[in-house]
């Protein structure tokens, strides 16, 4: 006897790039032609957001070691219990950081402005070619970096770069400028202040005392130089990457963004690139603005950065034979 294919959730960010435009039949017709049946769930801020992965989190069966009735059905496929999340980096970390440490995979429909995440996973930007690899349904597990308990799957920073989108978000607001105009003014604003941070860094068991503009820390290893610049290689080696500039000053910046460029940064004195699984940031301030994953918020200090290895199930494109990837 066979069973009923599972239906599942797809949840939308209506306010992401791509989604604006995008009709929710229209996502829904892309996955039955695929082979799959959807329920195509928006959401216009992140409190909705939350609730409806919650929801659909519950419905797939296993939320806190709870299974619910529709486990069975999953069962009977192929497909692993499954959640896709379609819009941006923000709304891939909302979604993820319900489905981490559950066996619920993500589904990646990129439909952000710049869809880091999805790159690195070489998951295909266009839609139809993405919910194909979903239906697919081949899935690795990935790492996830935390700050204080908040997830991140790509990075996290302090300094220049939270004030940046700070500064950035209230543009678009109070002068309705186009985002990249946006950040535009934001980086002129923020490059006129300079502001610095005088921070101490344990990295693992080793001390560092740095003053700082931008302490940089990612989910695993980032490119730094060259025109893959920002890339990762991998995502499951276990360990977070540092990048920390010494004391530069603008003109410093430039010339250390021209290194990267060539493929030289490494070779920069005022720079520097370490891996870890823990990092301690430390600083006279009681609370930080930290970025992760382009949002931004306000952290009590010391902030506390780990990584959780393989606590994320990602469905991605299956590896071509003769690729070395893990399953």
């Amino acid at each position: 006897m066979s069973h009923p294919s599972p239906v599942v959730s797809v949840i939308m960010n209506a306010a992401a790039g791509a989604c604006r435009d995008c009709d929710k039949d229209e996502l829904a017709r892309l996955f039955q032609n695929a082979g799959m049946t959807v329920n195509v769930i928006t959401a216009s801020s992140g409190a909705d957001l939350t609730a409806a992965v919650q929801r659909a989190a519950r419905e797939a069966g296993h939320i806190s070691g709870h299974a619910s009735g529709h486990a069975s059905a999953h069962a009977s496929t192929n497909m692993p219990r499954l959640v896709v999340a379609a819009g941006g980096d923000g709304t891939l970390n909302t979604v993820a950081s319900v489905l981490a440490g559950t066996d619920i995979a993500l589904g990646v429909l990129p439909m952000g402005t710049l869809n880091h995440f999805a790159k690195d996973l070489n998951i295909p930007l266009g839609l139809q070619a993405a919910a194909a690899a979903i239906v697919a349904g081949h899935s690795i597990k990935i790492d996830v970096g935390e700050v204080n308990g908040r997830l991140f799957l790509n990075n996290s920073s302090l300094g220049l770069y939270p004030d940046m989108v700070r500064e950035r978000k209230s543009q678009q607001r109070r002068l309705g400028r186009g985002k990249w105009m946006s950040v535009l003014w934001a980086s002129i604003t923020m490059l006129r202040r300079f502001p610095f941070l005088n921070v101490r860094l344990t990295i693992d068991n080793e001390e560092q005392v740095r003053r700082t503009p931008l302490v940089f820390i990612g989910n695993n290893e980032y490119v730094m130089e060259g025109f893959n610049i920002g890339r990762r290689a991998r995502l499951d080696a276990g360990c977070l990457s540092l990048y920390v500039t010494h004391r530069p000053g603008r003109m410093r910046l430039f010339v250390l963004a021209l290194r990267a460029l060539f493929g030289l940064l490494r070779q920069a004195k005022d720079f520097d690139a370490l891996t870890a699984q823990r990092i301690l940031v430390e600083t006279r301030h009681r609370q930080l603005r930290v970025a992760t994953d382009g949002e931004v918020c306000m952290m009590e200090t010391p902030l506390e950065y780990r990584v959780r290895p393989g606590a994320l199930r990602v469905i991605v494109p299956a590896p071509q034979p003769g690729t070395d990837k893990n399953a």
